[in-house]
This record gives structure tokens, sequence and C-alpha cells, in this order.
């Protein structure tokens, strides 16, 4: 059995995966009636005797002792980590796994990576070699951090530096958190292109969520719960509302609800390292088989039913029209319409019981209306796990390699540009040791490189079928 480690950095990396945790914890609470320390808990967990300090299933002769989560959280400012801490989920995660400062990154990329990425470097470095200690077979590390903040960004992708550096042979997939247009924090669009030039280099995969996508979706869950036609109502232990499990709660913090939905996502992806199943997908496969190109690696991700965030009463959606929901937009997590751009390979990971024959059919259907690149008409990778998400007979999760990504990034290149112009904010990374205008530069070059290879495939849409050059192998 292979283990993954979760690095959460900054304050909505910590949120992100703090609801990972609790919906993880449900869901093997559902499925392991027995309290057996089993190998699905063993992927995310370790199995803690706290009496003796040591760890190992042996000592509680398969029982569970103590469950500690196979999780580095990264902080500037303790209070996001703090509140974590004395919350309900306190146990779960081991106090020589934490790193906090007091004073935070001020919103600033230079002051994350530059800075604090020196400074906490060792700490970092020692902590990361412990976790992965702690493990028979690393396989995958989840890399969870905004975009827009100083420490997400900055630090967030300084660990992926280092991870790169410690750990070359494991896997780097990256949940990354974008900021959308309103955004209150005016240095953004500059914390998101330095992010992003580092992403290109050094991510595996990244799972692009965009804030405005993840509000869309909370407000409809809202008019679903709100509209009462289907008779629908929240269930008082509801996995979208706190620990305190009122509906009010989800008014007052709509982060809670936002955060629970990237949750969902990372839950939807691991369940095949979690749980068994007739076609269970790899980690490792989903860029193996959905990243032709080393640069395009940013998978647009799609959840169905999304309902189940919400813990709604509705009857579940048809198997058929769940597949049908899984292409169109109003599923995406990020503002894109994939079922009018290329398609490079799609990843459909089904979770219940569902067929084969039933993936087939729908593949089959769906087919027709989605455009592929010519070289990889049949470009789908396929993974079914037969547990269910908890309350729910099915769910889907599609990962797209898509051209739809690119006004994502235009957008931000914009948003980057009209900042950079006027030189505005910039004293405030100059002053930052280490940190150039350069890097101003070649960050906005590398997205702007990303962007120019999203055009020329495009341009091949609809084209003739072309045979791809082949590598010149000298003999």
């Amino acid at each position: 059995m292979t283990q993954s480690v979760v690095v959460q950095v900054g304050q909505c990396g910590n949120q992100v995966g703090c609801r990972f945790w609790d919906l993880a914890l449900r869901e093997h609470a559902a499925v392991n009636k027995k309290g057996i320390y089993d190998e699905a808990l063993s992927s995310f967990f370790r199995n803690v005797d706290t009496r003796s300090g040591d760890d190992g299933p042996r000592i509680c002769k398969g029982k569970i002792c103590s469950l500690k989560a196979r999780a580095l959280l990264i902080d500037m400012e303790e209070g996001v980590v703090n509140e974590i801490l004395q919350g309900p989920l306190r146990d779960v995660f081991d106090s020589k796994q934490l790193i906090t400062d007091v004073s935070g990154s001020g919103n600033n990329w230079a002051v994350g990576h530059k800075l604090y990425g020196y400074q906490y470097r060792e700490n970092i470095v020692e902590k990361l070699r412990k976790t992965a200690e702690h493990c028979d077979c690393l396989q995958c590390f989840f890399i969870i951090h905004s975009m827009g903040g100083g420490t997400g960004s900055g630090l967030g992708t300084f660990v992926l530096n280092l991870l790169e550096d410690e750990f070359p042979e494991v896997y780097r997939f990256v949940t990354s958190v974008y900021p959308s247009g309103e955004d209150d924090v005016i240095t953004s669009p500059y914390n998101s292109v330095l992010a992003m030039k580092e992403l290109n280099e050094h991510a595996d995969c990244v799972l692009p969520v965009e804030n405005e996508s993840l509000f869309d979706i909370v407000n409809k869950i809202n008019q679903m719960i709100n509209s009462g036609k289907l008779g629908s109502t929240v269930k008082q232990n509801s996995l979208v509302t706190s620990s305190a499990g009122s509906v009010k709660t989800l008014q007052e913090k709509p982060f809670d609800a936002m955060n629970n939905i990237v949750a969902n996502l990372l839950l939807n992806l691991t369940s095949s390292a979690r749980f068994e199943g007739s076609l269970n997908m790899d980690l490792n496969e989903i860029s193996m088989n959905l990243v032709p190109f080393p640069r395009l690696h940013y998978l647009v991700s799609s959840l169905t039913p999304l309902y189940t965030l919400a813990d709604v009463n509705i009857p579940s959606r048809r198997l058929d029209q769940m597949f049908s929901d899984a292409f169109s937009r109003d599923h995406q997590l990020i503002q894109a319409d994939p079922k009018h751009s290329l398609y490079l390979a799609c990843a459909l990971l089904v979770r219940g019981n569902v067929q084969v024959s039933d993936l087939r059919r729908n593949i089959e259907r769906l087919k027709p209306s989605l455009h592929f690149v010519s070289w990889n008409q049949e470009g789908w990778k396929t993974g079914l796990c037969s547990v269910p998400p908890v309350g729910h007979s099915h769910s889907l999760l599609a990962l797209a390699n898509n051209t739809c990504v690119k006004p994502t990034f235009i957008e931000l290149k914009e948003r980057f540009m009209k900042l950079y112009k006027k030189k505005a904010h910039l004293h405030h990374y100059l002053q930052i040791d280490g940190m150039e205008q350069s890097c101003f530069s070649e960050a906005v070059s590398s997205l702007s490189d990303l962007i120019e290879e999203y055009n020329e495939l495009d341009a091949t849409k609809g084209g003739p079928r072309t045979e791809p050059s082949r590598l010149k192998i000298a003999v």
C-alpha cells in the first residue's frame, strides 16, 4: 500500500486541509466499523500509541490507538493553525509537524518565498523528511495553497521547490486556489503570476480552482436549499456546516462551504488510493496519462453531484445525467467551458456502484460532442472505486487537460500588467533581499509562453489529423 503526505500552506491551504481531514475521517468511519487500522487508513494516517510514543499497528494488534494525519501544516500567521489545534481535529495533527510564525507575509510573495523560505528552509526539510520516514512507500505529495496571498503563493511554491530537490522521484500534486477579479488583495495579481512561474517549472500536476467558481457553486447549492421545490433540507450533521452542526454557520462563514468543495475534490481524487475498486487508478497514472507536455500540467476539475457538498436531501442524479453534468460549465471548479475547447486527455474517477460498461457507454455517448486533439482521440483514463461518498450512491470527478484554462491565465496576465505598467506596489517586493525586478519580467514571460503553447494547440482544433513529430533517435 502506498502513502501520501499533505502539505498545507497559508491560511487558505490550512482551512481547506482541515476540511479534507474532517471529511476523510468521516468517510473512513462510515466504512471502517470495527476500528481496525487497515490499508485504507494507512494511506493518509499513521497509527500511534501515545503511551509509549512509538508508532505502528503492531502495539495495538491492528486496533486503532490514535490516528495522526500524514500532514505538514505551515503558516506564517498562527491564527488559523491555532484555531485548528483548538477545534475537534486537534488530536489528528502531530504538534511536531507544525511550522508557524506570528507576523504573516503581508500579502507579499517575496516575503513568503525569499524571506521566510530561506529562514525556515532547514526546519521545513527536517519535518518533510520526518513525515516521509513514517511512510513505507511514499507515492505523492499534495500541496494545498492559495495564489493570491503572500504565504500561500510565496512559501507554498518554495516548499514545492524543496520537494523537487529532496524527493525528486515522488509526484507533486498541487491544488491552487486562484483569486477572483474582485479580490480585496491589491497585490494578488503579482503574487499569482510569480507563483505561476514556479508551478510551471516544479509541479507534476496542478488542479487550479477559482474562488469565483466556488462562490457560484455555493450560491447554486443555497438556491436549491431555499427553493424548497424538491423538499430539500440540510441535515443537522451536514458535512458543509461546522462541527456545531447548525445551518446558521453556513451563512456566517461562506468560505467554509467553498473550502468544502475543494476538500471534496481531494477526497474524490484520493478515493482510489484509499479504498478498493474494480478499476483502481494509481495517482501516478493521472500525471502519466493526462500530461503529454511537461508544462501543460494544469487539469480542470469538475465534480458531480454538487449537492453532496451541502448534504442536501435531493435524490441522486441518474448515472447518465451525472456524466453529462461533469462536462457542463456549471460543474467546473474554474470559470471555463471545456466542451467548446480542445481536450488533450481526460480522466473520469467514478465512485460507488457503477460498472465498467456504464463508463464505456457514457464515454461513447459523449465523445462526438467533445473536441480531442488529433493525436490522442482515445485519450481517456478511467477509475472505479467501489466506496461511494457518505450518503450517496455514486459520484464522479472529471479531470480534463483542456485548453479552456487559457482564459483564466490571460485574465491573470492582464490584471498583472495593469499594475506592472504603473510599477504600482513594486517597492514592497524589491526591498526584500534577493528580489529583483527581473523576477517580475521572467514570471510574466513564463506565463506568456504558457498561453502561447495553449494558443498553438487551439490553432489545430478542427484541422486535419496530422501525425505528431517524433523524437529523432541517434543510432
